[in-house]
């Protein structure tokens, strides 16, 4: 082989990555311990950062774009390489490819209900999962909190601990948002987005960031969605009475299908639910129940009036009618004397007012005993 060819094989000139899947993150450039060689064709594609780590320190970080490894666009290599003086020689680094393009459809859910006290139900459990993408926003920071030397970082080395986080501030939100369980369906987007957000904070030190997050579902135990599903069809059915009617009159049709049934079986349950249906509709007529007239409420008592008496420029009472009674009887008030009750449109004489007029009527005698035996 030639000395040229021999030589050749031993420098890297054109380094670049293309990706053919789906779910790796990082990637390090393999070079079998060849050099690179200086002023080597640097391809770093959209979607792409490219890191170079020297002797286990994190050196120079790439953009999209292409480059010529020179000491110009190398400066933190320059320095730990020596080259301050121009001095040029091929050099080993680790090359790392950092995938800065979002990671979709990636998959989250509660594995253990959350406890929460809800205005509505009181203490429950819910269950939530959905979908959330996650993207490196930092590579260095990425590299040197996460990846460490992994040859090739796939998303499944870190979504489980993102799940996580995921589950933690979507319990802590929800459980402090104070809205109900039935009202959560028509505010996911907004718990999505909070959550996101909360999230991003913490996963900024990864070097990462999670741009969204759905919430597909939102689920109660069976025990209590049960119970809304038979509030939901009592809802539905209405009017329990005309149901019952409805449901009679089925019933009743089917056991006239089958009138050989059992000895004429069907053909009897059918007549008695047909009289009990009669019964029911003579008691609640054509259209439906008709509501009971109420029993007419007893009339209020009577008012007690209590009079006033003016006498020589002063006022008496209040006397009760009674009392006014047994002043007639004695004398101490007569036809003229003036009278006055709450509600009253001023003074009147006694004779005048019909309720005391009675007060004055004169009682004939009773007729004389009948004779002796």
């Amino acid at each position: 082989m030639p000395i040229f060819d021999f030589l050749s094989g031993q420098f890297i000139d054109v380094i670049e990555w293309t990706d053919d899947t789906r779910d790796t993150m990082v990637y390090r450039f393999e070079r079998y311990g060849h050099e690179i060689k200086y002023g080597a064709k640097l391809t770093v594609r959209e979607g792409q950062t490219a890191v170079f780590i020297h002797e286990g320190q994190l050196a120079d970080v790439f953009t999209p774009g292409l480059y010529m490894l020179e000491t110009n666009n190398m400066p933190i290599m320059t320095n730990l390489q020596h080259w301050d003086h121009g001095f040029k020689s091929p050099f080993k680094s680790e090359i790392y490819f950092v995938n800065t393009n979002r990671f979709t459809d990636l998959k989250w859910g509660t594995k253990n209900p959350i406890m929460l006290r809800d205005p509505e139900f009181g203490p429950t459990r819910i269950r939530a999962f959905g979908t959330y993408t996650v993207k490196v926003a930092d590579a260095g920071r990425f590299m040197t909190e996460i990846v460490g030397t992994d040859g090739e970082f796939t998303t499944d080395e870190v979504t489980f601990q993102i799940r996580n986080i995921i589950v933690q501030q979507f319990s802590q939100t929800v459980a402090g948002s104070g809205v109900p369980v039935l009202d959560m369906a028509g505010n996911t987007g907004e718990f999505g987005k909070l959550v996101a957000q909360k999230i991003s904070e913490t996963i900024a030190a990864y070097g990462l960031t999670l741009p969204e997050l759905y919430i597909e579902n939102i689920s109660l135990p069976p025990a209590v969605e049960e119970a809304l599903d038979k509030r939901t069809s009592m809802g539905v059915v209405g009017d329990l009475g005309k149901y019952q009617q409805f449901a009679a009159a089925e019933a009743m049709q089917a056991a006239a299908s089958n009138p050989g049934g059992d000895g004429g079986m069907g053909a009897g349950l059918g007549m008695g639910m047909g009289m009990a249906m009669a019964n029911q509709m003579a008691n609640t007529g054509p259209w439906g129940a008709q509501p009971q007239a109420a029993p007419a409420a007893p009339p209020p008592p009577p008012v007690e009036h209590v009079w006033h008496i003016a006498e020589s420029g002063a006022t008496k009472g209040p006397f009760s009618k009674a009392a006014l009674g047994r002043m007639v009887a004695s004398g101490e008030m007569t036809r003229e004397t003036m009278v006055w009750t709450q509600g009253q449109d001023g003074w009147m004489k006694a004779e005048d007012v019909t309720e005391l007029a009675q007060l004055f009527t004169v009682l004939p005698p009773p007729p004389p005993p009948p004779p002796a035996g």
